[in-house]
């Protein structure tokens, strides 16, 4: 049944690839879930997965099982989504850390505490720091995505700096 599916999938149907994606979806998300181990990034994952799978499944060949093709996508997306994690606390904790200190590089709440402060701040001050330090792009690949200048980013990143100073109840970040 799969292959039909799969054929139909490949031709653009996109009942068909609900269809596939409805029979493997729970595959997918313990695949996840075992690579993770945490429920919230096993959802995370899996919803990348289909979202990669959307645009990969023309790809699919038959060389092998679909569901041992499909693992191999949930795996390569499980370590991407971990990788993403480490540099989003590694970032997080440059982010906060004083030049003189590196306590704040071995403070994992105090990362979670800036990233829910983060999703306070305005859209776009949340935006550009987001962009610059959760995903690692310079200020001018920011200014890209945000549609503005490599200035105004600096801006936005230097006015987030001091509202997380005050939501954050600190003297220095």
């Amino acid at each position: 049944m799969d292959e039909e599916l799969i054929e139909k999938a490949q031709s653009g149907d996109r009942h068909a690839f609900g269809l596939l994606v409805e029979r493997h979806y729970d595959f997918v998300q313990a695949v996840a879930w075992r690579w993770s181990g945490n429920v919230s990034d096993a959802e995370d994952i899996a919803q990348t997965v289909c979202v990669k799978l959307a645009k990969a499944i023309r790809a699919f060949r038959g060389a092998s099982r679909f569901r041992t093709w499909l693992y191999t996508l949930t795996l390569n997306a499980a370590r991407d989504h971990q990788r993403s994690q480490v540099r989003e606390r590694r970032n997080a904790a440059s982010f906060l850390a004083d030049p003189t200190s590196t306590a704040a590089n071995d403070n994992q709440d105090q990362a979670e505490a800036l990233w829910e402060a983060v999703r306070l701040l305005p859209d776009k001050q949340g935006d550009a720091v987001l962009l610059v330090y959760g995903e690692g792009l310079s200020h001018a690949a920011a200014a890209d995505v945000m549609g503005c200048s490599e200035a105004t980013v600096s801006w936005h990143v230097h006015e987030a700096r001091k509202r997380l100073k005050i939501l954050l109840g600190r003297e220095t970040v």
